[in-house]
């Protein structure tokens, strides 16, 4: 009688790899990685000269302490009112001599205590963003008797220059250490 050879059952491991290395692959190029989202804020051009400083009228100043209350022009005020203060301010429209003559002379300074809790500070820059769409909507209406969002480029940038959106983010401070 004969001896039957047996066939060892072995498994090639380099075709493993290959597809491991594929699977890989497959999985890199199919799966969406979250981006986070912040603020979009085009930074100023770094200038060498000194900083000018404008005059008081045309500067409203906004500031959220340690408590996360606002305080605009060093009074305490609501979040609700933060907007319609915003917009009398940038507009002008009972042309005081104590606010800016012109919306593009008008500066925004916003600052916050170090301890300010983020989603305080979101809202209250929500707000001054809310009173730079409301005018330019009016300023579109009024020129273009369209909506702001269905002008084009060039249109938006005549309006942006009218009234440019000027927010001044102050370095944060420790206002409870005053």
């Amino acid at each position: 009688m004969k001896k039957r050879t047996r066939l060892k059952n072995e498994v090639s491991a380099g075709s493993m790899a290959d597809i491991a290395f594929l699977l890989l692959i497959f999985f890199l190029v199919t799966t969406t990685i979250d981006v986070d989202k912040g603020i979009s804020v085009k930074l100023p051009p770094i200038v060498d000269a000194p900083p000018m400083t404008p005059p008081s009228k045309n500067v409203l100043s906004i500031k959220i302490n340690a408590d996360n209350e606002l305080l605009v022009e060093g009074e305490r005020s609501e979040l609700a009112d933060l907007k319609g203060r915003a917009i009398k301010f940038i507009s002008n429209p009972e042309k005081l001599s104590t606010l800016p003559t012109k919306p593009k002379n008008a500066i925004i300074s916003l600052q916050h205590d170090r301890s300010t809790q983020y989603t305080d500070y979101i809202h209250v820059y929500n707000e001054l963003k809310a009173a730079y769409n409301h005018l330019w909507e009016e300023q579109s209406q009024k020129l273009y008797k369209r909506s702001f969002k269905a002008l084009d480029k060039k249109q938006v940038r005549q309006i942006r220059k009218g009234i440019p959106f000027v927010i001044s983010e102050a370095e944060p401070v420790d206002y409870a250490e005053l």
